[in-house]
């Protein structure tokens, strides 16, 4: 419903809402089919090999071929499982995965909630796959699924300590919880008199310039060892190797998804992806400038300007989407590498990353952040 005079507002915030939400759910199942696709000639690549070629021209056409197997396949409950908790698991890892992107900005104008607190609420909402994780291993009634469901659960809940220290950062620096506004921060469209910049270079204020001179990494240094922190917790974070041991085929046969068929594994299967997705955006977002071009205001072209148009307009809507997704299509893309190169490491060694390696650091920059921070104010 909306409402006439000063309530409009309300109204098209609404409109907005609901198309960012619907693109983000076309864009996650997209990115399945074109992720998948994408890794394998990835993997391909690295291992010296073809990848799929037989379905399709260079086999564009496999990941549809697998669909609808899974669609053919008989979705098996199995006999000894707890129904309800087996059931409703891939649903409630899809809905907090999902859920994620409610507070994502797409473009200057396109976002789903402009929640004041989104980063809050992101990391509050995605925490709660941990309890679709262990219901999927506990309903499943089966040693090897329960084996990676405790797994995921200690390294999930785990990782998630030096990943908020990371955020946290970010977040020190930016003075906000909205991920709208620390991405208007990262641009050369933002009021700078709500904002400290504090970096100058030979007299010039830097914000001038814009591109990746205002990003995150470069205005606070110390923040893009904060993002390397980030990346490593955002791997565990989504099971990807080297820290796929809740998925260790050679010992666990597939993990907490053993059990599954059918659609349902095709929905836990669309959960990692989009996991993968929901933390490259937010990389993306709190470090490498969010929507903001790269590209800086240096000599007579004005390449930020004309590369990342003005909030409201049609051409400023365009090049903040081609940007966002570029960035994080590339994080993607290293998380595809580090997948294919490195070896799977032992639960011991992942505890010890975490608690005695990745944690002290974090805290060590989140203390510089502040210092960083309050030097900038005085």
């Amino acid at each position: 419903m909306c409402w006439q005079g000063e309530e409009r507002y309300f109204c098209t915030v609404s409109k907005f809402a609901m198309l960012a939400l619907f693109i983000f759910l076309v864009m996650v199942v997209s990115f399945v089919v074109v992720g998948v696709y994408l890794e394998r000639k990835v993997s391909a690549f690295i291992q010296d090999r073809l990848g799929p070629m037989e379905v399709g021209k260079y086999g564009l056409l496999q990941l549809f071929a697998d669909l609808l197997k899974l669609l053919q396949k008989e979705d098996i409950v199995p006999l000894a499982a707890d129904r309800k908790l087996f059931l409703l698991a891939p649903a409630v890892i899809f809905a907090s995965v999902f859920a994620g992107f409610a507070v994502m900005p797409l473009t200057p104008d396109l976002q789903g909630s402009a929640a004041a607190v989104g980063v809050f609420y992101l990391m509050a909402i995605v925490s709660v796959d941990v309890v679709g994780v262990l219901m999927a291993g506990w309903g499943s009634n089966n040693k090897y699924s329960l084996f990676g469901a405790l797994r995921s659960v200690a390294q999930i809940v785990s990782y998630e300590v030096p990943l908020g220290l990371t955020i946290l950062c970010a977040v020190m620096i930016c003075q906000s919880l909205n991920l709208q506004e620390i991405s208007f921060q990262q641009g050369i469209y933002t009021d700078e008199t709500n904002y400290l910049f504090g970096i100058k270079a030979m007299g010039v204020d830097v914000t001038d310039w814009g591109g990746i001179f205002t990003w995150n990494i470069l205005r606070n240094p110390f923040l893009f060892f904060a993002y390397i922190i980030f990346f490593i917790a955002t791997l565990a974070e989504s099971n990807r190797a080297p820290f796929d041991l809740p998925e260790g085929e050679s010992e666990l046969v597939a993990g907490f998804h053993t059990e599954y068929s059918g659609m349902r594994f095709a929905l836990l299967f669309l959960s990692e992806y989009g996991m993968m997705l929901l933390v490259s955006f937010l990389g993306a977002i709190l470090f490498l400038g969010s929507w903001n071009t790269p590209l800086p205001n240096i000599g007579p072209l004005r390449l930020a300007e004309w590369t990342s148009g003005a909030p409201g307009t049609i051409w400023g809507n365009v090049t903040g989407a081609f940007w966002l997704l570029s960035k994080a299509m590339f994080a993607i893309l290293v998380q595809m590498w580090v997948r294919w190169t490195f070896p799977r490491v032992r639960v011991d060694q992942m505890m010890h990353l975490c608690w005695k390696v990745l944690t002290p650091i974090g805290l060590v920059l989140l203390l510089i952040s502040g210092v960083w921070r309050l030097l900038m104010v005085g």
